[in-house]
């Protein structure tokens, strides 16, 4: 079974300092709140985020190079925020979301959050992981300079966001790309 790995071990995505210290001290002692590490690969990452769609394993590699260049997204590492929550009891992911800032020209040139793929390890719901998640989402978009933090769910979930704080507010369009063989990629 492999041992829990220390914050100072990894490669990060952002500061850990970023995620509010209430949010990581409101979690159970055996779970650990922290930035996504280049080596969650191994922890589970894509096996956690089937909970929510599709998440082929691409291999090691590609999981890198990917988390490489979202890590050097300019203006790194204020643009792209991803959290996981850790069992300490064996190094594996438990919990993972993300959000991602837009710079706006409306608004006076502010900022607007974005959460995505919220999942939590089907194992650990209704232990209040997903909120905690919300909880540093929201704090790390804020304290980045977001007048606003916004996510898209199904209707099934719209009782969960507004436990969080979030409320309903206009209708979400979508138009999917053609199939991955008719586009080329860049």
């Amino acid at each position: 079974m492999p041992s829990f790995t220390a914050d100072a071990e990894l490669d990060l995505l952002f500061p850990a300092n970023l995620i509010p210290d209430s949010v990581k001290k409101a979690l159970p002692q055996e779970l650990h709140l922290r930035p996504l590490s280049s080596t969650d690969y191994h922890r589970g990452h894509l096996k956690l985020l089937t909970v929510l769609t599709q998440a082929p394993d691409t291999g090691y590699e590609q999981y890198f190079t990917q988390f490489s260049s979202t890590k050097a997204i300019p203006p790194a590492p204020q643009s792209y925020f991803t959290i996981v929550i850790v069992n300490r009891a064996n190094d594996s992911l438990v919990g993972v979301g993300t959000v991602f800032l837009e710079r706006k020209f409306i608004r006076g040139l502010g900022t607007v959050g974005h959460i995505e793929d919220i999942a939590v390890d089907k194992s650990m719901q209704g232990k209040k992981l997903g909120l905690r998640i919300i909880e540093a989402l929201t704090a790390i978009s804020e304290r980045m300079g977001a007048y606003k933090t916004i996510l898209n769910c199904s209707e099934a979930n719209i009782p969960f966001y507004k436990k969080c704080g979030y409320e309903l507010k206009e209708v979400e369009m979508v138009k999917y790309a053609p199939p991955q063989s008719t586009i080329q990629k860049l």
